[in-house]
């Protein structure tokens, strides 16, 4: 495989503060148009899982959360608010550990992640205790986001969701891909790579979809920045005309869980 010669992230700034019924794809496109920068059928659209979740009303309010007996025993472990328990256990496939510092779950979309991704960061309402779920399905979200963007411009660029997660034995977060429509999530080398010394590579499977979703999680910030997506080019080889299998074809399988 030849080298990319250069990938570089540009931050889409001046998008709205979302509210349920926005389009994504539209408030999407008109802020890289401010912005004076087209778009291209080879790039990639990185956007924060927040503004879909918030599009599409993933929105729960915890004084409307009855917590059941599982969830309030959970909580009084954890320390944790009954209805906030709850809410993980609705998300939730299965529990992994509960500790006051989080709650490890596996989403029901696949992935294992702290407190089933639910946050109430960069959440406007008037009131507390107002929380934000994960796109009901993150990358028919994705499929749904590219195909405005097609239908609006006439282009189709891969888009990726991405939202920040921690990484078994390593500190801090980094971006990951949650929802993925037209880029290879995964680059398979074993069989057909090779190293600097002709050897045909045996186990390297690139992670292409995390890898530009914690490149643009860089760029894009998770605090005050206000910059909730942002496009990354260089990567054409990995993008497609096809929608593919989505972020859901990178989850490694429970049968193949080497940490149980």
């Amino acid at each position: 495989m030849e080298p990319v010669a250069a990938i570089s992230v540009i931050p889409v700034k001046g998008m709205p503060l979302f509210r349920p019924g926005m389009s994504v794809a539209r408030e999407l496109l008109d802020a890289i148009h401010r912005r004076g920068e087209g778009l291209d059928d080879d790039d990639v659209c990185v956007i924060a899982q927040k503004i879909v979740s918030k599009a599409e009303g993933a929105i729960v309010h915890l004084d409307d959360v009855e917590p059941g007996a599982r969830a309030k025993e959970i909580a009084g472990e954890t320390g944790r608010q009954p209805q906030m328990v709850q809410l993980i256990l609705d998300e939730s496939i299965e529990i992994l550990r509960a500790t006051p510092a989080a709650i490890i779950a596996r989403h029901r979309c696949g992935h294992v992640l702290a407190n089933a991704g639910i946050d109430a960061s960069n959440v406007e309402s008037g009131e507390e205790g107002t929380v934000l779920l994960w796109p009901r399905d993150p990358d028919a979200s994705a499929r749904a986001i590219r195909d405005e963007i097609t239908a609006i411009s006439g282009k189709r660029p891969a888009v990726l969701i991405a939202d920040s997660m921690g990484r078994a034995w390593r500190i801090g977060t980094t971006g990951a891909a949650i929802g993925c429509a037209g880029l290879a999530v995964l680059d398979d080398q074993r069989g057909r790579g090779q190293d600097l010394f002709g050897r045909t590579l045996q186990a390297t499977v690139i992670a292409v979809a995390d890898s530009i979703a914690a490149t643009a999680a860089l760029a894009m910030g998770e605090g005050a920045e206000g910059t909730p997506a942002a496009l990354v080019r260089g990567a054409g080889r990995w993008v497609s005309n096809e929608d593919g299998p989505g972020a859901a074809s990178g989850l490694r399988p429970v049968a193949e869980d080497m940490f149980r």
